[in-house]
């Protein structure tokens, strides 16, 4: 399901004044079967001591009865709330900001800086202007690259099991 019959900027909005922070919002299943995907997280929590099924289930709770009352929500709907996981998709400037110094990884919408479509690297940030931003990352063997924004199609934390 490609439209988004209510808009992100609603959805962060109500689940702000929760506590909480939006990590993803994804819009799936067909306009017979919409599901609501939300990745909640607790602001400037570190990945493993985020936010927990009870939280998500709190979440869920609250947001329902807005959502059945929403004009623009289709019937029925599928809502899923989840943590972002270990591994959490970085999606917002933010992200890019407060991750800084954490291994990513980093996959393009085709092969990024002449390399590959997926590269693993230290996150050394973000610069630039919206819409010109460029990603720093310092691969393993010491080498930086700088990869514009609008090349990358997903990205995420990597989590390191001791």
């Amino acid at each position: 399901m490609k439209d988004r019959p209510i808009a992100d900027t609603e959805f962060e909005a109500k689940v702000a004044t929760l506590g909480y922070e939006v990590v993803e919002l994804e819009w799936a299943g067909t306009a017979r079967h919409p599901i609501l995907r939300l990745r909640v997280d607790l602001p400037d929590s570190s990945p493993g001591h985020g936010v927990t099924i009870g939280d998500c289930e709190r979440v869920s709770r609250a947001l329902e009865p807005w959502l059945d009352a929403h004009p623009a929500m289709p019937e029925p709907y599928v809502l899923e709330v989840s943590s972002p996981g270990v591994e959490r998709p970085l999606v917002k400037r933010h992200d890019w900001i407060r991750f800084a110094g954490r291994e990513v990884a980093i996959r393009g919408h085709r092969p990024l800086a002449g390399r590959g479509p997926l590269l693993e690297g230290e996150l050394v940030g973000i610069r630039g202007e919206e819409g010109e931003e460029r990603v720093r990352l310092r691969l393993a063997d010491g080498t930086e690259l700088e990869i514009a924004h609008r090349e990358i199609a997903r990205a995420h934390l990597i989590w390191r099991w001791e």
